[in-house]
């Protein structure tokens, strides 16, 4: 009885393990993909913050198997040139697109 319970478990384990392959598989995705646009999401999002011309600015920072996309605001096109020179130097970025905007200046 013991054997037809532990094996059951064992199969239970399996079939979970399996699913989860199954489903990483069909997402287009492997563990390290993700886990590694996670960490140039951070990477980048510090890079940001760091930043004494953007710390304060709204910029958003998507990344998909390693193509990295900024949206928001800037002060100026140099302040962009260089958040978008840093980030490509990031490992794993395979581009970066700034879809940034100038912030105007009020009076």
């Amino acid at each position: 009885m013991k054997k037809i319970i532990f094996i059951a478990v064992l199969m239970v384990f399996g079939l979970t393990l399996f699913s989860g392959e199954v489903c990483a598989t069909m997402a287009g995705e492997t563990a390290g993909e993700n886990i590694d646009d996670s960490t140039m999401h951070a990477k980048a999002t510090a890079i940001i913050v760091k930043d004494p011309d953007t710390h304060y600015f709204k910029i958003d920072v998507t990344v998909t198997q390693g193509d990295v996309v900024l949206q928001g605001f800037v002060n100026s096109r140099e302040t962009e040139e260089r958040l978008v020179a840093k980030i490509r130097q990031i490992n794993g970025v395979k581009s970066v697109k700034s879809l940034l905007k100038l912030e105007e200046k009020s009076k």
